[in-house]
């Protein structure tokens, strides 16, 4: 296995351009906030953002929790990759977690100067000191409801063929480790109603309801579904699907999803002149 470091100080944008270095050097691997990444999908670990203080952040960040290790390495091992990539603030950080997950030595060190000009950096740098923005690769997301102002930014929808694509930007607070993530409800509503219009079996969507816990969210999909159908393994495909794309999209921790047929559309019966009771 090949370990390759990605330094830069923190607001230097190193996170914004992570995607761009892995793609260079054929990286699908990134261990990056505590977290193992493929391909933009959390594998492994927890997330230094959940942590309630600065100290705590930085101890997941660093892999100091045996736990923690443990997990990660256990899925490094499975996985066998060839090339992993360690995103840090440091050449010791890098280096210190790469000792704590059992990695071989940094072999290839790369640094936000060699990617980004210093005009960049700078820019960067100034978003993070006067507007308070970081940019990071995979989010872990809190829901609000009563949702002010963006931290999505630009969050783009656009609507081709039914379908919904997002462009996003994720962006956090000023402290490398701190900080709360809101995602707007109506993204994940959005998104929801999308990936449900999939199924041909559903006739009609009412309402989409995110309900935001400690431990992540309930999705509440209230519906009418076409006469004839059987209702119990559709109704498990849709839950299954919703939940993997919300995860997928948003790196949410989705509890569950729950849905409530209504009634029936019996429309296209009625015309054979057919009655069902």
């Amino acid at each position: 296995m090949k370990v390759y470091s990605f330094v830069g100080e923190s607001g230097t944008g190193k996170s914004h351009h992570a995607s761009i270095v892995a793609g260079k050097y054929n990286i699908k691997f990134i261990i990056d906030d505590g977290l193992l990444i493929y391909e933009n999908r959390i594998l492994s670990g927890l997330s230094a953002k959940k942590e309630q203080t600065k100290i705590a952040a930085i101890r997941r960040a660093i892999f100091l929790d045996p736990e923690h290790v443990k997990k990660v390495k256990k899925s490094i091992e499975e996985l066998k990759p060839e090339k992993i990539m360690i995103i840090g603030t440091s050449d010791k950080m890098t280096d210190k977690i790469a000792l704590k997950l059992g990695l071989p030595p940094v072999s290839k060190r790369i640094y936000i100067e060699e990617v980004v000009s210093p005009e960049e950096i700078d820019i960067a740098k100034r978003k993070r000191d006067i507007e308070g923005k970081h940019i990071i690769p995979v989010p872990a997301f809190e829901v609000k409801k009563q949702f002010s102002g963006y931290f999505i930014d630009p969050l783009r929808i656009f609507r081709r063929n039914r379908e919904i694509d997002l462009d996003k930007t994720v962006i956090r607070p000023n402290f490398s480790y701190l900080g709360k993530y809101t995602i707007s409800e109506n993204v994940i509503n959005c998104i929801v109603l999308n990936e449900a219009k999939k199924f041909k079996e559903i006739y009609k969507i009412n309402k989409i309801i995110t309900e935001n816990y400690p431990e992540g969210v309930i999705i509440k999909i209230d519906l009418i579904i076409d006469y004839g159908v059987l209702l119990r393994p559709v109704l498990l495909k849709v839950i299954k699907y919703v939940r993997k794309e919300v995860e997928y999209m948003t790196s949410l921790n989705v509890i569950n999803v729950v849905i409530f047929v209504r009634s029936l559309n019996v429309k296209k019966y009625r015309k054979k002149n057919i009655i069902y009771l």
